[in-house]
């Protein structure tokens, strides 16, 4: 198993195989029609988006989204664009 010293060490990417189902964790800010947003980034592609966790000043509200993604290209500009959003305050 390694330890965290030896993963910052190494520069390999992850051994993810395509295509598969990708999930992020997307933190909005609150009262975000959330749908429509992702919406406007995946266009007609299939997505699963699920509530999680609402923040207690409720300020923010976090969400799983599910796609299929083809290659780590298309997985990688799906992060930029969420990333990109003003109403999206985090991406994991």
């Amino acid at each position: 198993m390694a330890t965290i010293c030896e993963l910052n060490l190494t520069k390999n990417n992850p051994d993810i195989s395509y295509p598969c189902f990708w999930e992020y964790k997307i933190i909005f800010l609150s009262k975000v029609d959330q749908k429509e947003v992702i919406y406007d980034i995946l266009k007609d592609k299939e997505f699963k988006l699920t509530p999680s966790k609402k923040s207690k000043k409720g300020s923010y509200e976090s969400s799983n989204l599910t796609v299929f993604v083809k290659s780590e290209d298309e997985r990688k500009a799906i992060f930029s664009a969420l990333k990109a959003k003003p109403t999206i305050k985090f991406v994991l």
